[in-house]
């Protein structure tokens, strides 16, 4: 997901005087916009589709970098153990 500035840019205002192009926009592209005032960011408009997913991806690699700390503090455990500590065949 690259946002695009020249176009993934809107006003503040654009937002208010249309919003069903912002969120068509943001539905179609699968990119955030970025909502700005007086020449600042001041909000993002994401799908809740694409922020569900970020968060899902955001999720599972902080559990991935959770598990190399284990790992590289030697808490590891084998395949049998594993099974025994989980209850797995």
């Amino acid at each position: 997901m690259n946002v695009k500035f020249s176009q993934d840019v809107v006003t503040v205002t654009t937002m208010k005087a249309n919003p069903a192009k912002v969120i068509n926009q943001v539905k179609e592209a699968h990119r955030p916009v970025l909502l700005t005032s007086h020449g600042k960011g001041v909000a993002v408009v994401q799908s809740v589709a694409d922020y569900e997913s970020q968060a899902e991806e955001m999720a599972f690699m902080r559990a991935v970098v959770e598990g190399l700390k284990a790992v590289g503090k030697g808490r590891t455990y084998s395949v049998a153990e594993a099974r025994a500590k989980y209850g797995l065949k």
